[in-house]
Parts: structure tokens; C-alpha cells; sequence
């Protein structure tokens, strides 16, 4: 059995992995820096909106999504973004836009909400221009 990925989904996969190496690793001693300087904002820090913004550009954005709203593939490309964005839990998920509960809340408004809801929710989830909140404690490991 070939467990190999399609062409589409390994250049995806280097695109993203030279993401995590040339910037989300080594900005994550600014984060713990940030989050503890502020340890009361729900906001989301400096470093994570300075990384959205490049994570974007490069195409490295809802990964975690099917169809037109998200990376375009299928829900079988998960799993290996979500090894790799697994490595920076608190900062990876964050800059690219693939951070729980609003990756939930996106694919059930994505296949299941009204146009309203999707006007008033799901837009604003999808640009990162709104978040549920921003983790600051340890994740459980």
C-alpha cells in the first residue's frame, strides 16, 4: 500500500514545514515573552498577527478546510498539516488560521449555516479577523 502524498499535497506540506522552521520556531520565545507581559488579554499577541499576515501570503491559510474556502483539498491533508502544526501548538495553529474550537466551528458553519450566519460568523472566522479566544495556558501534553 502507497501512504505517499499526491504532488499537490507534498508541496503544500514543504511550503509549510519551511514556514515552521525559518519563522514560527524561532518566534516562539517572543510569544511566551508576550503572553506573560500581558497574561490577563484575551487578544491575540504581536507575534501571532505579524505570522498571520505571512502566513497568508504564502498560502498557508485555513489549511484545515476543504473546498473554495480553505486549502482546496480534502479532509485527508489534515492530518499531516496537523502533525506539523502540532510541533508549535500555541503559536503554528494560531498563524495559520487552523486553531481549535474555530476550526469546529468553521466546518459547521461552512457545510450547515444560513447566509446570515455565514455573513455574520463565518466570514470574519475565515479572515482571522475574529477569534473565540487566544490559549494561553499550557497545552495538555
Amino acid at each position: 500500500m502507497d501512504f505517499a502524498h499526491d504532488r499537490m499535497t507534498g508541496e503544500l506540506l514543504e511550503r509549510l514545514d519551511s514556514f515552521m522552521n525559518d519563522r514560527v520556531y524561532p518566534r516562539e520565545i517572543e510569544l511566551e515573552a508576550q503572553l506573560a507581559a500581558s497574561p490577563a488579554s484575551w487578544a491575540p499577541p504581536p507575534v501571532v498577527e505579524e505570522l498571520k499576515l505571512e502566513a497568508r501570503e504564502r498560502g498557508l491559510w485555513n489549511l484545515f478546510l476543504p473546498g473554495t474556502e480553505g486549502a482546496g483539498r480534502t479532509k485527508g491533508l489534515r492530518a499531516p498539516v496537523c502533525e506539523l502544526l502540532g510541533r508549535s501548538p500555541r503559536l503554528a495553529p494560531a498563524a495559520t488560521n487552523c486553531a481549535a474550537p474555530d476550526t469546529g466551528n468553521m466546518e459547521l458553519l461552512s457545510a450547515y449555516g444560513t447566509t446570515a450566519q455565514k455573513a455574520d460568523w463565518l466570514d470574519p472566522l475565515l479572515d482571522g479577523s475574529i477569534r473565540s479566544s487566544f490559549c494561553m495556558s499550557e497545552p495538555d501534553v
